[in-house]
């Protein structure tokens, strides 16, 4: 990271899984110690962790946290453990990391008892494995970043929606991750902020992590992007994703597919930037992505304060899906993806 710290966004400790609270930042920074795996799973529900990559991070610890109480208590191991993913499977949709994460920890437990593996032993294996793919993902998001900033000029001004960063991740970043990565080279960067209604994670969480690595970044409203990108004030735009159909075409929060429209406009590059876990390449497009309907109140409320009259009628689809064809090209840890997308990504998901 730029300020030589790396952010513990959720971490494996005996006592549990500690993770930052990213609902109550940027004004108070609290760290939650879950000590079950329902615990885990409500955090996720819930949004005290989010982002694709944090979320599979964090559904791993929790699988392995309700393994070792199931030891512990002298469960039925496979039944406990399946209704644990299960438990964790149902917590948010769209984002496939968090599927792959449990299928990763599914085939894991299955593997070493295969091989008589019990017990403490076994808890001990998926803690282990729920450690590897938290050690995998920061050195992954550090890899999307060095083949990222290459894209990025020396001077540019980054426009980013949502947040992509440590918070996002296990703590370095994807978009955010580019742009630390560029400026660990030495680039000029500066960031505009999409404030990211209606949970607000550009305003809340992005400007917070850029101004705590001091990259130079301005706030704007969602509405402002296109604004400033007529007035040349954007080189390229870089996002995260929730998951990537074989076609390219991209998840990512709500409002990505305006700022990429307007992007298209504007001639302006269009990066997305997202590890090979977020690819499900057995969805052809991205009309195949289920989109996960959140709470009217965060449409109605900005924190306990209602904006909203109590008798409007709400929606608040969570993610909206990016066509291919308004995408520039697709960064992983595995090389960047250009189009014709059905190509390249199968190719880059082959390279493991």
């Amino acid at each position: 990271m730029v300020s030589g710290r790396l952010m513990n966004t959720v971490e494996w400790t005996s006592a549990g899984v500690r993770l930052i609270d990213q609902r109550v930042l940027p004004t108070e920074e609290v760290y939650r110690m879950c000590t079950t795996y329902e615990e885990v799973a409500e955090a996720i529900r819930t949004m005290a962790v989010r982002g694709a990559p944090a979320i599979g991070v964090a559904a791993a610890f929790g699988i392995a946290l309700g393994l070792r109480a199931s030891v512990a208590a002298g469960e039925d191991l496979a039944t406990a453990f399946e209704h644990i993913c299960q438990t964790m499977a149902a917590t948010r949709p769209t984002a496939v990391n968090l599927f792959w994460a449990i299928d990763r920890m599914r085939r894991r437990f299955e593997q070493v008892r295969a091989a008589g593996v019990a017990g403490n032993e076994l808890a001990q294996a998926l803690i282990d494995e729920a450690q590897a793919i938290h050690a995998e993902d920061i050195a992954t998001c550090r890899q999307i970043g060095r083949y990222g900033a290459e894209l990025v000029p020396d001077g540019a001004t980054v426009l980013t929606h949502c947040n992509a960063g440590a918070l996002a991740t296990a703590g370095y970043g994807t978009a955010l991750g580019i742009i630390r990565a560029a400026v660990e080279q030495g680039k000029r960067i500066t960031v505009y902020a999409d404030e990211t209604r209606p949970f607000l994670q550009g305003a809340r969480l992005t400007a917070w992590e850029l101004l705590r690595d001091r990259i130079p970044v301005t706030l704007i409203c969602d509405s402002m992007a296109g604004h400033f990108m007529k007035l040349g004030r954007i080189t390229c735009v870089v996002v995260g994703a929730d998951r990537i159909a074989a076609n390219g075409d991209t998840a990512n929060k709500i409002g990505t597919y305006m700022v990429a429209a307007l992007a298209h406009r504007h001639r302006i590059p269009f990066y997305v930037a997202a590890p090979t876990s977020t690819l499900d390449l057995t969805l052809e497009t991205g009309d195949g992505i289920p989109i996960e309907d959140r709470a009217p109140q965060e449409v109605t409320y900005i924190g306990p304060r209602r904006i909203a009259p109590p008798e409007v009628s709400v929606a608040n689809p969570a993610f909206d899906v990016t066509p291919h064809e308004l995408i520039t090209a697709i960064i992983t840890e595995r090389g960047i993806a250009y189009p014709p997308f059905t190509a390249t990504l199968r190719r880059l998901a082959a390279d493991a």
